[in-house]
């Protein structure tokens, strides 16, 4: 079929079709603009666009001169940090595809990744990344040469496989004076529909698979953030997210690349909170776990807080409330209500809002994975406007949103423009957009269940309603249909749960069973700390899941969260799992979301003691 002028020209992006081109044009017009600010020893340094372009052209060409062919896979483990987003454009521009890993993925996890993708060309942050893959470099036969971005205690290592990322960049120097052209050349032969990217599934329900994302479906992507959310110029990120997942590389890369706007890297994970003060960024964009420890930061402190300010916090959040639900409703605020919040918001609401690091930010976002539509509620509150979005890696990021012009609390939006949401028979939420991946990297089979006729199947369960916003229900495999044969959607239970400081993650089990229980991971900063000023002795993490005091703490979470759903719906018994996780666990994915399916397997005598 015939594409119209219309759709040709929704696919460019100031003229350019493929991201490669796109970049080159912005380090051509943009130049000494800052583009990248990163932290190193508690100082930004900043970045331009000359710079990024300097910088990823000898990582394009440092390639080449390694051997890197068109269409050849290079993977990247590393946190964020300014070398990945060098050597992911550089990758790019060269014809390449990139594969991110997750940092904090076990040597098991990496050699699949490795062997899955092809890879020939891997990216290791430091020792510790750069120990995982030469574990297991003799069952990886198309790994060619690994390069090490911080060679702090290698500066000893001899061996042939490795390479430092300053040795690196020298390799592209000498192939650019043997080569001058070449870079251009390889951009200029770049086209829509190659890959740029393989983006791992979560293996929540079994392999993870390989989402093959090309330069079509990112530059449309770039172009729906900005018809979303109207990314300017001036705009700060606070780039934190992992670069290996879909929602960083959207946001942080080609959102930034399609709008100018500047990006800013934190120093560390350990440092977040800090650089987020510092930064204050302007929009910010984060996974709903994010949210709840920042809500679950301001609950604890102020069990901390003098009566004075506890009581000054519930009437500003009161009044900020109020306000809210007034312009929520398109209504204005009366005379009375205009002074109150303005009282409010100097004497307490900004300060919470400075204390987050969201006092300059014209909009949060949140997506990924459900949320409570209480916490968006809250952020409202405070002043702050939160919109919930909803996509998936198979679409290459967001699908629908709420925005300013639209917004229903509760719904994940309405849908982005240019794409198409419908429920199948079985509301089964199903998309077409040119957001749609071509498939799964060396999978056809799961290519054909997931993606067919043009339509992406999601697993997930909706309802739409008559003004078109689009309700997540649950994923279709989680749907629990209890022996009484009710159907119960367990992550809206879950979700309110998460809702408390106090639980990190929670997992309701019940299906064909006579009630609901509940398997529950403890938030375990903010429950050592209750434990601290409760004088609860504990000696490590099992006995602090096992004091009586943490046991009656999160019953009296379930009961409370029972309250607000139907007998049927309520959790009669619970379980604390007593084994402080990590990503490297079999039970979490690399975003810390729990894998239902591993948890049920691996606590089944826990889970059969409470039936």
């Amino acid at each position: 079929m015939a594409i119209s002028d219309e759709e040709i020209k929704t696919q460019l992006i100031d003229g350019c079709d493929t991201v490669a081109k796109l970049f080159r044009k912005r380090v051509r017009d943009l130049q000494g603009k800052v583009a990248l600010r990163e932290k190193d020893f508690g100082i930004w340094n900043e970045y331009s666009w000359t710079d990024y372009g300097k910088q990823v052209r000898l990582c394009s060409l440092g390639l080449k001169a390694l051997g890197l062919k068109r269409g050849d896979v290079c993977s990247v483990a590393s946190e964020v940090c300014r070398e990945w987003f060098f050597v992911d454009l550089g990758i790019v521009c060269a014809g390449g595809i990139t594969n991110g890993v997750y940092p904090t993925d076990a040597p098991s996890q990496v050699e699949y990744l490795v062997n899955d993708s092809d890879t020939k060309f891997y990216f290791a942050e430091d020792e510790e990344q750069l120990d995982k893959i030469l574990q297991v470099r003799d069952s990886t036969p198309t790994l060619k040469k690994v390069i090490i971005f911080d060679m702090e205690g290698l500066r000893k290592l001899d061996d042939a496989m490795c390479i430092s990322f300053e040795d690196f960049l020298e390799l592209g120097r000498k192939y650019l004076a043997d080569h001058p052209d070449e870079w251009d050349e390889d951009i200029d032969a770049s086209m829509p529909d190659e890959l740029i990217t393989l983006t791992y599934t979560s293996g929540t329900t079994g392999k993870p698979k390989g989402a093959m994302i090309s330069h079509r479906n990112m530059v449309y992507m770039s172009r729906n953030l900005q018809e979303i959310y109207g990314i300017e110029t001036d705009d700060d990120q606070l780039a934190f997210l992992p670069l290996a997942h879909i929602a960083g590389k959207m946001f942080y890369t080609f959102a930034a690349m399609e709008s100018c706007s500047v990006v800013n890297i934190i120093e560390s994970l350990e440092t977040v909170n800090q650089d987020m003060q510092e930064v204050a960024p302007t929009i910010h964009f984060a996974v709903p776990r994010v949210w709840e420890k920042m809500y679950s930061t301001i609950v604890i402190k102020l069990k901390d807080a003098t009566w004075f300010g506890r009581v000054a916090y519930e009437w500003a959040i009161g009044i900020g409330e109020q306000a809210a639900n007034a312009r929520l409703s398109g209504k204005r605020l009366s005379p009375f209500l205009r002074v109150s919040h303005a009282i409010a918001d100097k004497a307490v609401l900004r300060n919470v809002r400075v204390l987050l690091g969201i006092d300059r930010a014209r909009w949060l976002s949140t997506g990924a994975a459900p949320i409570s539509p209480d916490l968006i509620r809250w952020f409202f509150a405070l002043g702050t406007p939160m919109y919930e979005a909803y996509g998936q890696t198979e679409c290459t990021g967001l699908v629908t949103a709420n925005t300013p012009q639209a917004i229903r609390i509760g719904s994940v939006g309405s849908c982005c423009d240019g794409a198409t949401v419908q429920l199948s028979d079985a509301r089964e939420i199903m998309i077409r957009s040119p957001g749609v991946i071509s498939g799964y990297w060396k999978q056809p089979e799961k290519t054909a269940e997931t993606i067919r006729d043009g339509w992406l199947y999601t697993g997930d369960v909706g309802e739409i309603d008559d003004d078109g916003f689009v309700f997540i229900r649950d994923r279709m495999k989680d749907i629990i249909i209890t022996a009484g044969g009710k159907n119960i959607t367990p992550s809206e239970i879950e979700n309110q749960l998460k809702f408390s400081p106090f639980i990190s993650d929670a997992v309701v089990v019940g299906d064909k069973r006579p009630y609901l229980t509940c398997l529950v991971m403890i938030d375990h900063e903010n429950v050592t700390k209750f434990a601290q000023d409760n004088n609860v002795p504990f000696t490590n993490y099992a006995s602090l899941c096992h004091s009586s005091e943490v046991q009656d703490l999160i019953g009296d979470i379930i009961e409370t969260v029972n309250k607000q759903f139907a007998r049927v719906e309520t959790v009669k018994k619970f379980r604390l799992i007593d084994q402080l996780l990590d990503p490297e666990d079999d039970e979490l994915t690399p975003t810390m979301k729990l894998k239902r399916k591993v948890v049920n397997e691996k606590y089944s005598d826990m889970i059969e003691e409470m039936y």
